[in-house]
Parts: structure tokens; C-alpha cells; sequence
């Protein structure tokens, strides 16, 4: 009888990309895909670091699976991702059931790991961070039925903002190989995939220069000559590293999406120096600038913390100005964490956390009222809509545009993977409904 194993993801695409890498070798290694982790030989929970409240989720969902191994215990449990990398053997001492911690750039050990856990050896911690990224793992049919992929181009991150974990979970920035990169996108393509999204903690700060000097706007191009490939998408971007030619790219590349997310994380200049950020709140402005100038179309979401350390009303609203003034199509919105290990977690001057909520609340209700108005006006254009699948509601199917807005419609021939025109007719808080143009309009 096969082996099952079943994977809980947590947190950001990338860790969706390395759950599916390790996917693949799983299978490589003859297991199959379990619908739940009660009827699995091999569970994994792949976890997130960079909020308190994620890591709290980490934790909660390893007791429920330490309780299903105790009626289970040939099972094989193991962490993966950041809460793995961040606590390492610890987890091990304090929870001796589990049997694997696996760290952020280990992913090309584990089917050497798997062999041994498959021996009767458990307490395994892998978590070293100066490892290579792991080269790229072709799986005939793994991704068949799926129209949208992501791939990891670089990893790590060289800014070390005050408030975030992620240098000490995912290391230094390391970027793949541009011909591993291609290599993947091909065989995505092949797979039906008809969008891809590249990923890295600070992705426009690719840069490859062992086999030849690659930028990311060079790696962009050659994914763009992919015939197969319709769209492109990227994230997360560090308004810092974004150039000029960068921007340029959304008007010259008719594949690049006319979508980005550009984190700016506070509207005070004296916040973002606290937080090291590495520019200033014209700069963001002037950056948004240009974007839209150069793609009419353009759609911008961004990441937004309250509560930083030392931040004043006077910070705060500045916030809420520079909020009103880009006019973010979606913004994700958290209150201020101490991460352990960070320089923000010494920092005095700490927010009380019912400020905290108050502010975030008042944010989040500006930014819901943008959104929708961000969305209203799409209403009456004719748009091009690729087809993810069935919507959640209203037995309709549901797709995204170019610019990253989800629409949902009646269609009697869908079909998951092609590309439709779509009228929208209204709008809603996180998205548009459409209809099919008649004939001949």
C-alpha cells in the first residue's frame, strides 16, 4: 500500500512554493497526497515567522498534530519554514515527539532527511542557512489543473529592518541561477501553467553573476520571450531596489502584469528611519508616480504596520495621508509585534496595545472605503479575465485580471486556464462581478 503524506502551509507564497517542492520530492519518493492529515503516513507543517500571531498558529496547529501522532505514533511529524528555522533544536527538547525540523534553505537535503526518517530515525534538525538554493525538481504531472505557479529566485534578505525576523530565518540574499530559473518556468509551462510568479523576500534585488550578469529586469526579459507564457507577476519588492528601468518594464513587457506590491509600512519619515527602511515618504510618493505614468492600469497594494515603537498620532496620520494619497487598490494591515532577536524588540517607547487596535481598526476602515472605491471604478470597462476556477459562491467561476482584481461570472464553457473578455458590472469590497459582452457590442 503507497505512503500518504500531507503538507499545512502557512504563510506567504513562498512558503506555498517550498510546500510544493517538497511536494514533489515526496512523490519522487513514491508518497501520495493526502486529503487530510488524519490519513497520513508523513505530516509536515511548513510555518511563518514574521508575525507573533503566526507563530502562535504554528504552535496551535503542532499540539493538535502532537495529539493525532499520540493515536498514531508510526506517523512521521515534522516543522518546516521559519518557526523551524527560528527555533531549531529547541522544538526538538520541548516537543519529543516530533521527529523533523527542517530549516528555510535545507529543502535540497530532505529526500536524504527522508530516507533516514523513513529508517526509525528520529529528533532530525536540519537549519543550516549558508546551503545554496536547491536546484529545480521536475515532476511530470504535478502541477496538471493548476493555471497559476510560482518560483523562488532568490532568497534572504540583506536589509535587516528593525522590526523583522526574516534575515535571521531566511540568511542572506542568495539569488538561483538564471538557467535553473528558465528551466523551471519551461517545465511549469509545460504543465499548463499560463502565469508565473517570481518570488523572493526583496525580488528586485535580483542579481546573478557567476554564470553571467543577470538583473532582474535581464531575467525578466527572457521569461517574457516564453511563447507559452501569458503572464508574469512578482513579489515582494523593496521600494529601494525598484528603478527606473524596473518601472519602464511595465510599458515594454506586454506579459508583465500591471499589478505590484510595494510594502511602505509607515507614512512618517521619522518611523521609517526608525524601522530602516531605506527611503523616505516623497520618495515612496514620487515611485508611485511613475508607475502609474508609466501603465494607466496600474494596481498597487501594499503591507501597513501601527504601532511601531515611538509612534506618535502626528506619525499616524501621516499614515492615513499617505493611505488617501496613493489610493492602494488593497493593503495588508498588522499592528506592531516584538520579534525576538530583532533591534525593534528593544526599542522603549513600546504603543499600548488598545492604541494599537484603535489604530488599526481606523486604518483598515479608510482602506476599505478606498477599495471599494478603487473598484467601483472599474465598472463598465471590458476586461481580460483568466480562469482560475469555480467562485465560492452564486455557482459562478471566478478569475483575476491583469491587475490583479478577482472577478466573478456566469459562463456555460468554462474552462480553467483560458482567457476571457469580461465586462464588469458592479463592485464589490474585494471584488468585481462581470458578465460576458455580447457578440456584438
Amino acid at each position: 500500500m503507497p505512503r500518504t503524506y500531507y503538507i499545512a502551509t502557512m504563510g506567504c507564497q513562498m512558503n506555498e512554493y517550498d510546500s510544493d517542492y517538497v511536494g514533489r520530492l515526496l512523490q519522487e519518493a513514491c508518497y501520495l497526497p493526502a486529503d487530510a492529515p488524519e490519513a497520513a503516513d508523513l505530516v509536515l507543517i511548513n510555518t511563518c515567522a514574521v508575525r507573533e500571531k503566526s507563530e502562535q498558529k504554528a504552535f496551535s496547529l503542532l499540539g493538535r498534530m502532537l495529539s493525532l501522532k499520540k493515536r498514531r505514533p508510526g506517523m512521521i511529524l515534522g516543522m518546516m519554514g521559519c518557526v523551524a528555522q527560528k527555533r531549531g533544536r529547541t522544538l526538538l527538547e520541548r516537543y519529543p515527539d516530533l521527529d523533523l525540523v527542517l530549516g528555510t534553505r535545507e529543502l535540497n537535503r530532505f529526500s536524504e532527511i527522508l530516507q533516514e526518517l523513513e529508517k526509525g530515525e528520529g529528533g532530525l534538525a536540519a537549519t543550516e542557512l549558508s546551503r545554496e538554493p536547491a536546484p529545480t525538481v521536475i515532476k511530470k504531472g504535478f502541477f496538471k489543473g493548476r493555471v497559476k505557479g510560482f518560483i523562488t529566485i532568490m532568497e534572504g534578505c540583506n536589509n535587516f529592518c528593525t522590526y523583522c525576523v526574516v534575515p535571521y530565518v531566511r540568511g542572506r540574499e542568495v539569488s538561483r541561477a538564471p538557467h535553473e530559473i528558465m528551466r523551471e518556468a519551461k517545465y511549469l509551462v509545460e504543465e499548463g501553467v499560463k502565469e508565473i510568479t517570481l518570488l523572493g523576500q526583496n525580488v528586485n534585488s535580483y542579481f546573478h553573476h557567476q554564470e553571467q550578469k543577470t538583473g532582474f529586469v535581464d531575467l525578466l526579459r527572457m521569461l517574457h520571450r516564453l511563447e507559452d507564457l501569458r503572464r508574469i507577476r512578482f513579489t515582494t519588492s523593496h521600494p529601494k531596489d525598484l528603478t527606473p528601468e524596473l518601472i519602464r518594464s511595465f510599458d515594454e513587457m506586454e506579459k508583465l502584469c500591471s499589478y505590484i506590491h510595494l510594502p511602505f509600512q509607515a507614512g512618517s519619515n521619522r518611523v521609517l528611519r526608525a524601522m530602516n527602511r531605506g527611503y523616505t515618504r516623497e520618495k515612496y510618493l514620487d515611485l508611485i508616480e511613475q508607475l502609474r505614468g508609466n501603465r494607466a492600469d496600474m494596481a498597487v497594494s501594499s503591507d501597513v504596520m501601527v504601532g511601531f515603537p515611538g509612534e506618535t498620532l502626528e506619525d499616524f496620520e501621516q499614515t492615513l495621508d499617505l493611505i488617501e494619497k496613493v489610493q492602494f487598490d488593497g493593503l495588508y494591515s498588522f499592528k506592531y509585534s516584538d520579534r525576538e532577536g530583532t533591534r525593534a524588540a528593544g526599542f522603549t517607547n513600546k504603543i499600548p496595545e488598545p492604541e494599537k487596535i484603535e489604530r488599526l481598526a481606523e486604518l483598515q476602515k479608510l482602506q476599505k472605503s478606498v477599495t471599494f472605491e478603487r473598484n467601483e471604478k472599474m465598472i463598465g470597462k471590458v476586461v481580460e479575465v483568466l480562469i482560475e476556477g469555480a467562485s465560492r459562491k452564486n455557482d459562478q467561476i471566478t478569475g483575476r485580471t491583469s491587475n490583479n482584481k478577482i472577478v466573478n461570472f456566469s459562463y456555460n464553457n468554462s474552462i480553467i486556464g483560458n482567457f476571457i473578455k469580461v465586462r464588469i458590472m458592479s463592485a464589490c469590497a474585494n471584488s468585481l462581478r462581470g458578465e460576458i459582452p455580447c457578440v456584438t457590442d
